[in-house]
């Protein structure tokens, strides 16, 4: 099932146990999911990716200038910081566009299942990552 926000219900290829990631089917054969659901955030989104990209760029010059450093840790905090408020965003829109629509759009047992394996997964990593 296809959401307008791009949601797909068959999110990923199963691999049986006799079969590895590498003798997997080619990514071109693998449904293409994309994701609308965070269109109206997307500028603000790219605008802190690119600050971010700029302060890890910045604590590069850093090191190789033999900074102090706690001055290089409190700038990696900033970045890690920045990067929990975007995955934040990310994660809210992922929620209220993809999760939401395809629930109110009547997605059966099964693949309502399936969003909230996947939803707590995402969650589950995002929290181990930013935590």
């Amino acid at each position: 099932m296809i959401t307008r926000q791009g949601y797909h219900a068959a999110m990923s290829k199963q691999i049986t146990p006799t079969e590895s990631l590498d003798n997997a089917a080619p990514a071109a054969s693998a449904p293409v999911r994309t994701s609308t659901s965070y269109a109206h955030d997307k500028a603000k989104i790219l605008a802190r990716l690119r600050r971010m990209e700029g302060q890890v760029r910045g604590v590069q010059r850093m090191v190789e200038g033999d900074e102090y450093c706690l001055d290089i840790l409190t700038q990696l905090s900033a970045i890690i910081a920045a990067a929990r408020q975007t995955g934040l965003l990310v994660l809210e829109d992922h929620v209220r566009g993809c999760v939401a629509d395809a629930w109110r759009e009547g997605a059966d047992e099964e693949n309502r299942e399936e969003l909230m394996t996947e939803l707590i997964g995402a969650i589950d990593r995002f929290g181990r990552t930013v935590g």
